[in-house]
């Protein structure tokens, strides 16, 4: 099974799924430097977005592993929930590592827009 879906991924759905990829991996190292600052870094609105931001990138992964035929619903949500949480980081513009993971949001966002026209 697995191997049928992998050779039938479009580049846009390997593109997509990097960019989760690394969306999930930026979100997750980000909340581990936002403990390890504290203080304002702690705000449990802006981890509590970096954590859902990070399992919908996974999930969104595994749809499009597993040819869901949900996919391109899941691809909007995570484009929705990724935007958000740009906007969370970006709130911090003067930090490097905020603004790095507002950048993997961003670009996760737009690569799952573009899955709404792919068929699942």
């Amino acid at each position: 099974m697995m191997m049928m879906m992998t050779e039938s991924m479009t580049a846009e759905m390997q593109t997509c799924m990097n960019a989760c990829m690394e969306c999930q991996k930026m979100c997750m190292e980000t909340m581990t430097y936002c403990m390890s600052k504290g203080g304002m870094y702690m705000d449990m609105t802006m981890m509590g977005m970096m954590r859902d931001c990070s399992e919908m990138c996974m999930m969104c992964m595994n749809m499009m592993m597993g040819g869901s035929e949900f996919m391109g619903r899941t691809c909007m949500l995570c484009a929705e929930m990724c935007d958000r949480c740009a906007m969370t980081c970006e709130q911090m513009s003067d930090d490097a590592k905020m603004m790095e993971c507002a950048a993997a949001c961003r670009k996760c966002a737009e690569t799952c827009r573009s899955m709404q026209m792919m068929p699942a």
